[in-house]
Formats: C-alpha cells, sequence, structure tokens
C-alpha cells in the first residue's frame, strides 16, 4: 500500500517530536560546568584550596536551591596551573575545549591570568578572576571584554597602600621592593602614579626574582637612600625572603604589603617578624559578621572537617571573593538564559542586587567596568598567631 505524502509528513514530525521531547530532560540534567585554573601545589596552594572552597560553597547553595537554567545543577572542575602561565594556558584550553566550561575561574597569579584572558577573549568564554590583582587582567583592551574579576585592583590597591602608609606610619620617602614580573610592574606603574599624585618621591625601586632567597643587597640600597617605610609586593615565598633579609640586616622598618604573604605558609617562612607586615585583604571572617557571613562559617565548618571556625578559614580573601565571584556568575548565567559565552557576558551587565560576603553589590559590572571590588572594600591585616587579623582588632 502507498503511503500519502501527507502520512510521511506527519510521521516525521512525530519522530522529530519525539527526539526533542527525548533531548530536552538530558539537557536540563546536563550540568554546567565552572572551571578553575589556580595553583593547587607548592607554596600557594592553600590560597587555590581556599578559592576552591569558596566557590563550592557557593555552588553548594545554587544547587540546593534547585540549580540553574530550569534545574540544570553547577559542577566545578580544577586544573593546576602550578603558578605557570605556560601550564595555565593548557589547562584553561582543556576546560574550554574538552569539559565545555561554560566560565573559567582564574586563580592566583597575575602572569597565568594575563595568559589565559587573551585566550578566553578570542574564544567568547567568560573569564572570573577571584585573586590576581594585575590592573590589565579586566583592563586588556579587548572589544568584546569576557574578563570579570571580584577582587583587589593593583592601581586602586597602590591608592590605599599609599594611604594606610602614611596614616599608620607617617611614612615620607617610601622605598619600592617588587617582584620582577608583570604583578611587580602592575604595582610600579600604580605605586608611581599614587605617589606623585600625592607628591611623594620613593626612596627607590627595587626588584628580585620569584626564587630569590637574599635581597639584602636590594634592601640595602633602600636603607641607604633612607626608605622610612618598605612597599613590598611578592608571593609568599620571596615575601617571606625579604622579611627574613630585614632580620638578618637587623632593620626594623615598617612594611605595608600588597596581600601576596596572604597565600600560604608566610608565618612558618618568614619566622617571628611575619606579625610586622601589614597587607590589604577584602575580607575577614573575624570581628562582627552578616549573616551571609555566619551563613558561610557554618557551611565551611560542616563541610571543612579542618575548619573549627574563624581562624581556620585562611586565606580569608580566597574564600570570600570566590564565594561572592560565583554567586555573581550564577545570576548571570541566570540572566543570560543560557550557557553561551556572550549571552553570560551580557548577563553580567544584568545583574541589579546581590547580598555577598564582601557588600551588597548594586549592578556590580557595566560595560566600562569588569571590577567589582572598589577602593571603599578594603581592610587591612596582619599576621597574629598565624591568624590573619584585621589591624587592631587582636
Amino acid at each position: 500500500m502507498t503511503r500519502s505524502p501527507f502520512s510521511l509528513g506527519r510521521r516525521h514530525l512525530l519522530a522529530a517530536g519525539l527526539a526533542l521531547a527525548a533531548a530536552t530532560p538530558a539537557l536540563a540534567n546536563e550540568p554546567i560546568k565552572i572551571g578553575l585554573v589556580t595553583a593547587l601545589s607548592g607554596q600557594s596552594a592553600l590560597a587555590g584550596e581556599a578559592i576552591t572552597r569558596g566557590m563550592q560553597v557557593a555552588i553548594d547553595e545554587i544547587n540546593a536551591k534547585g540549580g540553574l537554567l530550569g534545574g540544570r545543577k553547577l559542577e566545578l572542575v580544577r586544573r593546576d596551573d602550578e603558578a605557570n602561565p605556560a601550564k595555565g594556558v593548557v589547562a584553561a584550553r582543556e576546560l574550554v575545549y574538552r569539559e565545555k566550561v561554560a566560565v573559567v575561574f582564574g586563580g592566583l597569579d597575575t602572569p597565568v591570568s594575563m595568559a589565559i584572558v587573551p585566550l578566553m577573549n578570542q574564544e567568547k568564554v567568560p573569564f572570573m578572576g577571584p585573586w590576581a590583582a594585575g590592573t590589565g587582567i579586566t583592563q586588556n583592551g579587548a572589544k568584546p571584554n569576557f574578563a570579570f574579576r571580584v577582587s583587589a585592583v593593583d592601581e586602586i590597591v597602590d591608592v590605599g597602600m599609599l594611604a594606610y602608609a602614611q596614616k599608620a606610619f607617617k611614612t615620607a620617602k617610601p622605598g619600592l621592593i617588587l617582584v620582577n614580573n608583570p604583578w611587580g610592574e602592575s604595582n610600579e606603574k600604580g605605586l608611581k602614579a599614587a605617589m606623585a599624585a600625592k607628591g611623594v618621591t620613593p626612596a627607590g625601586v627595587e626588584k628580585f626574582e620569584a626564587n630569590d632567597v637574599d635581597m639584602v643587597p636590594q634592601l640595602s640600597r633602600l636603607k641607604a637612600a633612607g626608605a622610612d617605610t618598605l612597599f613590598m609586593v611578592g608571593n609568599v615565598g620571596p615575601s617571606a625572603q625579604v622579611v627574613k633579609s630585614l632580620e638578618r640586616m637587623g632593620w626594623k622598618v615598617p612594611i605595608v604589603s600588597h596581600w601576596g604573604p596572604a597565600g600560604g605558609r608566610f608565618t612558618e617562612l618568614a619566622g617571628a617578624m611575619a606579625k610586622d607586615v601589614h597587607f590589604v585583604q577584602t575580607y575577614s571572617f573575624f570581628g562582627k559578621q552578616s549573616p551571609v557571613g555566619e551563613r558561610v562559617i557554618k557551611a565551611m565548618v560542616a563541610k571543612y572537617p579542618n575548619v573549627k571556625g574563624p581562624g581556620d578559614i585562611s586565606p580569608a580573601v580566597g574564600v570570600a571573593n570566590a564565594y561572592d565571584a560565583m554567586h555573581l556568575t550564577a545570576l548571570a548565567i541566570q540572566a543570560a538564559g543560557s550557557t553561551k559565552g556572550d549571552d553570560i557576558r551580557q548577563g553580567f551587565y544584568k545583574i541589579d542586587k546581590f547580598e555577598g560576603l564582601i557588600k551588597t553589590y548594586t549592578k556590580p559590572f557595566t560595560p566600562e567596568v569588569h571590577d567589582a571590588v572598589q577602593a571603599n572594600d578594603y581592610v587591612w591585616a596582619q599576621f597574629i598567631d598565624n591568624r590573619i587579623v584585621p589591624v587592631g582588632l587582636n
């Protein structure tokens, strides 16, 4: 018997409809993957773990409320960059091409993030920075720009470092001791601009390599030039070596630092003088907490056996920045209504308000401003008994 064209067409439509119906639940059950490239080994592994935990606590909250886009759960996929830009790019490529992540979170190191961001802009995959502070990460000149950040920004921190030093130590002639990489360069530019705006002339600028173990020659030159305060920019290991070198010299000088020392085993490596370093933070779990802070502390204690209280949530900025960044990213995905990169990018601009850990965010991102944390969102801290505590709160 010959079937009519109408009958064939109807059968094809029915088959297509059944296929679509079968595919829809599968899509609804498919997780939305969020990538993380950060240092998970080495001296800064503690900070990489803090970022992981902040993201995971936020993901747990989002998934407990039903996920995103009609019930899709979030899934965190991590890769270790070993603080190496080349390895960071390889890891990012794997997350984008093989894992098909919707967003890539960058980790600790400005050089790594600076290497990854061009790939993200090329592939139109949003990049979210929860730690690295290099100004050029978000101010990268790309149009459209896929790099966003919930963290410190060098040029803003640098203004704060000078203001804090002048207020706390009556600084008049600071010396700069900086890591010799793009992060150090970013801060050299920012600190010089901040000082020029205030009519301050530095005693000098000295650089060190990330693997240096003796900074006595550089510090001796700064001392001879009359430095009354040191502005320090470096991650855990070299920052500790600056402090150890000062101890060998017997030079007691105030140290105002970027937040590198907070990223790992600083007190163990720096010794007794670690407490003399004052450094910037975006958040502290010590002191009176907001309801969000209380909720996150409770979740951290419940999820991680080694967390008994605020003193065990360290470094706090890694947890806080990543927690807020993950929630803001989820809001962007929800506003986008899809996991397409350019839709999510525009979704960030649609976020109206979010009550986070660091602050209540109101329209945190615009096409012109991709940094959600601003100058009045910083706090100053120091190590007291191996705990990161706001200065004056001990």
